[in-house]
């Protein structure tokens, strides 16, 4: 546990400070471009281009497959050297031929997730692709060499360096402000030199998170060196369990384009996607730094374990990272709910706009702790090779996604569409959760589902009242009227009056009830303070 609660203390700092610079960064972008508008979507769905094919990559491959395999490739004799410079090799190839197919491509991109877009709005959105889709072969470039960092044991600085990316891209962004001046939400507003500023910024910032990232190398003490002799290297078996996560992959993406093409009709009036994906921000704040920071150590454990066919380790693994994980995310939904408003407000420019956002942030905290126990079950499918079962429930949360996509703009307002969109993709990833628990428990052969099923129990009793607590906060505050919502950094500051009250209310709930499982958290939080 002290090793664990040691790396999980490093990538949650890690992930922390990335996070909150990645809202100073977010707070600059509206201020530069506007929340709500033609512009701001443009921006948006051009960003968000390269993310979608690094999600294809990093889901589809290297945490699924690549990352189990560099574990085994441990064993070899020269400690997994000629193994990881064949992936590395040709897992360049791979991302330059994915970076010019896609910029080729940006065009029919664009169109295809802004169908609604009118004919300027997508002229624009292509200008910005053009300039942000090379982020596709840095950001395949980070995960490969972040991802054999963790697998090695050195967790620190794949968390780390994108701060580096988000202070370049707030200086950038400040940049773009005082020469063209803010709040650019309409299209005749944009020039090329406005555009390459503020694309290639972007681009800039995701450039220097990969090469500050391979200085981090030496300390595997492996060489990489070119190698195309991909023969023995188990590229078969690899494409045999990559194939059915890649499937996986592209049917999620095909799933939220659809979410894409049906919010489009919201853009430049309601919140749409550059809405959705500010929200999403905050959303993954709680999820990167609970979730991920807890839940990474713990699969390399478990990743471990399975290889060695220790299935009675692996299913304490699992049960004890769900009920850490959970103890903190619990907590974090109860804060973001009561202080939905205010932390809206830090990326919007009104507090009428924080007020339309608000629902959308709600509607994905809905599904914030499934999601993250889904982060466990699902990598521990992948720790077993089993590639295909995650496969096949994935499909099933994604007809939900694309069924509900389609039916709720028959019933809802454009004012709604977003968040209605939001709450039902929380919905399918519950189904999903549900599914892949059920599946791996008979996997294993059990889970302690009992004891995990009490914990989340009491903690979920805990959040009631400390939510009510934060809820009259905000309302003591003086609610959407108060100053919390009158600017973005009181935004901030009621955010964290908010939340602290609800963690506090939370903790002394916890602690009546005498929960183990603080515990837990204090070994967690005391990697945090500097020694005496």
């Amino acid at each position: 546990m002290s090793s664990l609660g040691r790396a999980s203390a490093i990538l949650g700092a890690g992930t922390l400070v990335s996070r909150l610079t990645g809202l100073l960064r977010t707070i600059v972008l509206v201020a530069a471009i506007g929340e709500i508008g033609r512009a701001p979507d443009a921006f948006g769905i051009a960003n968000q281009l390269p993310n979608n094919v690094f999600t294809l990559i990093q889901t589809g491959i290297l945490t699924a497959v690549i990352i189990p395999q560099i574990i085994k490739s441990a064993a070899h004799k020269d400690g997994g050297q000629a193994f990881i410079s064949k992936v590395f090799t040709l897992g360049t190839i791979v991302f330059l031929a994915a970076t010019t197919l896609a910029v080729i491509a940006a065009p029919w991109l664009v169109h295809l997730y802004g169908p609604e877009f009118t004919p300027a709005q997508l002229a624009l959105g292509t200008a910005f692709a053009y300039w942000c889709l090379p982020q596709i072969l840095f950001y395949g470039l980070y995960a490969l060499i972040g991802e054999t960092l963790n697998a090695k044991r050195i967790f620190g600085p794949y968390t780390w360096a994108p701060i580096a990316n988000n202070v370049i891209s707030i200086a950038g962004f400040l940049v773009f402000i005082a020469l063209f001046g803010g709040d650019r939400r309409h299209v005749d507003m944009w020039d090329p030199t406005m555009i390459a500023v503020l694309g290639g910024t972007a681009t800039l910032g995701i450039a220097v998170q990969a090469l500050i990232l391979l200085a981090a190398w030496r300390r595997t003490g492996l060489h990489l060196r070119p190698d195309f002799h991909w023969r023995g290297v188990g590229l078969r078996d690899i494409g045999r369990l990559a194939g059915w996560t890649f499937i996986m992959v592209i049917a999620g993406q095909l799933a939220g384009l659809v979410q894409s093409m049906v919010v489009s009709a919201a853009s430049g009036q309601f919140p749409a996607g550059f809405m959705m994906g500010n929200a999403w921000l905050l959303f993954m704040l709680p999820y990167s730094i609970f979730a991920v920071s807890i839940g990474t150590p713990y699969f390399t454990q478990i990743s471990e374990h399975a290889a060695e066919g220790r299935d009675e380790e692996v299913r304490g693994d699992v049960a004890r990272c769900i009920r850490a994980v959970s103890l903190f995310i619990v907590v974090s939904i109860a804060a973001l709910v009561a202080a939905s408003v205010p932390a809206t407000r830090i990326f919007t420019n009104s507090a009428e706009g924080a007020a339309l956002g608000a629902p959308v942030l709600v509607g994905y905290l809905v599904g914030l702790l499934p999601l993250s126990v889904l982060f466990i079950v699902q990598r521990t499918f992948y720790a077993y090779g089993d590639t295909r079962t995650p496969f096949w429930i994935t499909i099933v949360q994604c007809a939900i996604i694309v069924g509900t996509a389609l039916v709720i703009p028959l019933f809802v307002p454009l004012s709604h569409l977003a968040a209605a969109i939001a709450l039902s993709q929380s919905a399918a990833g519950t189904v999903q959760m549900i599914i892949a628990v059920w599946v791996l428990r008979r996997r294993l052969g059990g889970l302690e589902l009992g004891q995990t099923l009490l914990s989340i129990g009491r903690f979920v009793i805990a959040a009631v009242p400390a939510g009510f607590a934060g809820w009259g906060t905000f309302l003591l505050l003086g609610g959407v009227d108060g100053w919390s919502a009158a600017d973005k950094l009181l935004g901030a500051l009621g955010t964290s009056v908010i939340g602290g009250v609800t963690v506090i209310v939370y903790a002394v709930v916890l602690i009546v009830l005498r929960a183990p499982e603080l515990k837990v958290a204090t070994v967690i939080l005391q990697r945090f303070l500097p020694k005496r």
